[in-house]
């Protein structure tokens, strides 16, 4: 196993003063720190094109790219009486990703398909699309990234059957390094009663 991989662990590895500065101070910080990194490169940041750069790079980390890092973006998810007696599994697909490689900050583009069997309480819909929002908001690893949608469903529902297929490009492979335009990677975790040959395959014939 390669050095990238070797303490793989579902959390997100974060300091323990992660969120002792508040947003705005993030972004000062970080604005100043990109404007470095523009001058090394050379860039003439007196330029009306670039002189804002370094605060809208700044402000895109902290407001957009990484807000998932801070547990208080993380969605709430209000269940409700499943007054509709509805038993089966529900499947939320073509959930849009948008994450970043935390090997070289660069995007992780793809769809998320999610299911559930309710266990006597349901959630709204778009509250699935949320919390795969919220935990693709970070620097990432597909397969983490896989595993904590997974684990926030099962908590967040307060059931064991779950299941989450995950289908993305990663641009760290298609802009550089290799620049392989056309692969994907697939990553998958089934809970509960999706470990059933019967509705695993339910639930990815829904979307094939």
């Amino acid at each position: 196993m390669d050095q990238d991989h070797k303490n793989f662990s579902i959390e997100t590895p974060l300091r323990d003063d992660a969120f002792e500065l508040s947003d705005g101070e993030k972004i000062t910080q970080i604005e100043s720190k990109f404007r470095d990194i523009m001058e090394i490169l050379g860039l003439d940041l007196t330029d009306d094109s670039l002189n804002g750069t370094p605060h809208r790079v700044a402000k895109m980390y902290v407001k957009e790219a990484f807000s998932g890092l801070n547990p208080a973006n993380k969605p709430d998810m209000k269940l409700f009486a499943n007054k509709y007696a509805y038993n089966d599994m529900l499947i939320e697909k073509n959930i849009t990703v948008h994450s970043h490689c935390e090997h070289h900050f660069v995007p992780i583009l793809g769809v998320c398909h999610v299911a559930y069997i309710p266990n006597g309480r349901v959630v709204g819909l778009s509250k699935l699309n949320r919390i795969v929002r919220h935990y693709a908001k970070r620097p990432q690893v597909q397969e983490r990234l896989t595993r904590q949608i997974a684990e926030a469903l099962m908590e967040g529902l307060g059931t064991k059957d779950v299941a989450v297929y995950l289908d993305a490009e990663h641009l760290c492979v298609k802009t550089r390094g290799i620049e392989d335009n056309g692969s994907s990677t697939i990553t998958m975790s089934f809970h509960g009663e999706f470990q059933k040959d019967m509705n695993k395959k339910a639930f990815l014939e829904s979307f094939r």
